[in-house]
């Protein structure tokens, strides 16, 4: 009986996904318990022909690839919902690896919470070519959005969510809530994102709690194109524009632009405080999602 399914949306990058599939495939809870199905989001690449020959190097597992032809994350993750078997549904991206206890450790803990409807795990960056100098923890959040509250499973602290590469449901959780909100997430370059945080904010609203499930750990591989100048800016921008999206669909978009000057008054009692490379981009992420957060016409 399957278990749990494994949802994994992807779009024109064959070689991050065959490398995330390397890590699905050493997955330690039994064959029969688990299924992963890739979401084909409208690649133009060789995905389909490199994910058939690597499903047929590994017989045992259950992988399967499926279409969704309307371009965005969103989109890909409900048809993920959709064709998924199982009773329980893990998400991870295209651009990530999992341990190999991933799938077990969601079994395990919706087994034993059977009032829990919604989880999420440990993420941890990863850079092939080198951390650079400039990160910090706060300019290091756009970016690869890390995790990690500890080693014992519990609620996810107040207005924290999980990250839209390591979350986990109950079938339940979408029947209640609906799915995710095409309005948002990335569709090709674009990368408008919050399709996650809005369904978060819709469970919590229904009264579920999130939990953190610390043996689900997922690493998010950073590549040195995603360290520049211009994506770094691009990126922020996009993230002030989704939290305009989200703030129009729950009517708190003067709440969330006072939260933002708030957020500006925290910044420049940071910046003292650091290093002067690592300040400057921590002023320029500030810029840039305020950019996004007042634009008019985003939403």
């Amino acid at each position: 009986m399957i278990r749990i399914s494994l949802v994994i949306p992807t779009h024109n990058r064959a070689a991050q996904l065959l490398a995330a599939l390397e890590s699905v495939v050493r997955q330690d809870l039994p064959r029969g318990e688990w299924e992963c199905v890739v979401v084909n989001n409208r690649s133009t690449d060789d995905t389909r022909e490199r994910f058939a020959a690597f499903a047929g190097a590994h017989p045992d597992c259950r992988l399967r690839l499926v279409d969704e032809e309307q371009a965005g994350v969103s989109y890909a993750r409900n048809r993920g919902v959709c064709e998924a078997e199982a009773p329980l549904l893990a998400f991870i991206d295209d651009d990530e690896r999992i341990c190999p206890g991933f799938l077990r450790a969601y079994a395990d803990f919706f087994g034993a919470h059977p009032e829990a409807v919604v989880a999420g795990g440990r993420i941890v960056a990863e850079y092939p070519a080198g951390r650079p100098d400039w990160l910090s923890k706060y300019t290091e959040m756009p970016i690869a959005n890390p995790m990690d509250f500890g080693s014992e499973v519990r609620p996810f602290p107040a207005h924290k969510v999980p990250g839209g590469g390591n979350m986990a449901f109950r079938r339940e959780a979408f029947a209640l809530c609906g799915g995710f909100d095409p309005s948002l997430g990335r569709v090709g370059r674009e990368l408008i994102g919050g399709e996650e945080n809005d369904l978060f904010e819709r469970l919590r609203e229904a009264g579920q709690t999130i939990w953190y499930v610390p043996e689900a750990v997922m690493w998010h591989i950073i590549p040195p194109a995603k360290l520049t100048e211009t994506y770094f800016r691009r990126l922020c921008r996009n993230v002030g524009v989704s939290q305009q999206v989200r703030a129009r669909i729950h009517r708190r978009v003067a709440k969330a632009r006072l939260l933002e000057l708030v957020k500006w008054g925290a910044t420049l009692l940071l910046v003292p405080t650091m290093r002067p490379r690592q300040a400057r981009w921590l002023v320029r992420m500030r810029c840039e999602i305020s950019r996004g957060l007042f634009a008019k016409g985003s939403a």
